[in-house]
């Protein structure tokens, strides 16, 4: 006898939809208008009243972890979807790039990230997400026999933390792809060579 996985009540399908339309409300507000965008004015874009927003999300420091957690989500999700497309050497180079683009553009993500941890305990979950799509590319690379086997995700993060330094003013695309230049010359480093 099979057992039919149980649907969703009604209520709780429309809750779960308020909370991705907030999250995602909140991402294109609080990067227009740095973690002080108006809770009201995120509360009208997602097409919900604030006593909803405070329903899902109690303070705005909730909402902003909230907000990182999905933005971190979403790069974790994209390494499997570049190795469907690109070849593991590439897919790792344009994921790194991603992450680059997050680091710099997201800036002010880390500062509101800051103010938050005061009042919000934080854990390692978007590291580990992170690490995790890292290592299934280095992985992937590996085996592939472009990328060497003995470096772990954990030392490629400390070196892709010098992203999170890059000065957003001056040419930070520029300085970013030299820095991951460098990066995946040392990956490349000592690898097999590809395996038919």
């Amino acid at each position: 006898m099979s057992v039919v996985p149980a649907q969703a009540h009604p209520r709780e399908e429309t809750a779960r939809r308020n909370r991705d339309k907030l999250v995602a409300a909140a991402l294109e507000e609080f990067e227009r208008s740095g973690c002080q965008a108006s809770l009201e004015a995120i509360a009208r874009k997602a097409g919900v009243g604030i006593g909803t927003l405070y329903r899902h999300f109690p303070s705005r420091e909730v909402l902003i972890f909230a907000a990182h957690g999905r933005e971190v989500e979403q790069l974790g999700d994209l390494a499997g979807e570049l190795l469907e497309e690109m070849e593991p050497e590439h897919a790792l180079r344009e994921w790194m790039d991603q992450l680059a683009t997050f680091a710099i553009k997201k800036r002010w993500m880390g500062d509101a990230l800051s103010v938050a941890a005061k009042s919000v305990p934080s854990d390692s979950t978007a590291y580990r997400i992170l690490v995790a799509a890292l290592s299934r590319l280095l992985v992937a690379g590996a085996a592939s026999g472009a990328i060497r086997e003995d470096v772990g995700a954990d030392d490629v993060m400390l070196a892709i933390a010098g992203l999170w330094h890059v000065n957003a003013r001056n040419d930070w695309q520029g300085q970013t792809r030299r820095l991951l230049d460098l990066l995946m010359d040392g990956l490349r480093a000592g690898a097999s060579a590809p395996r038919a």
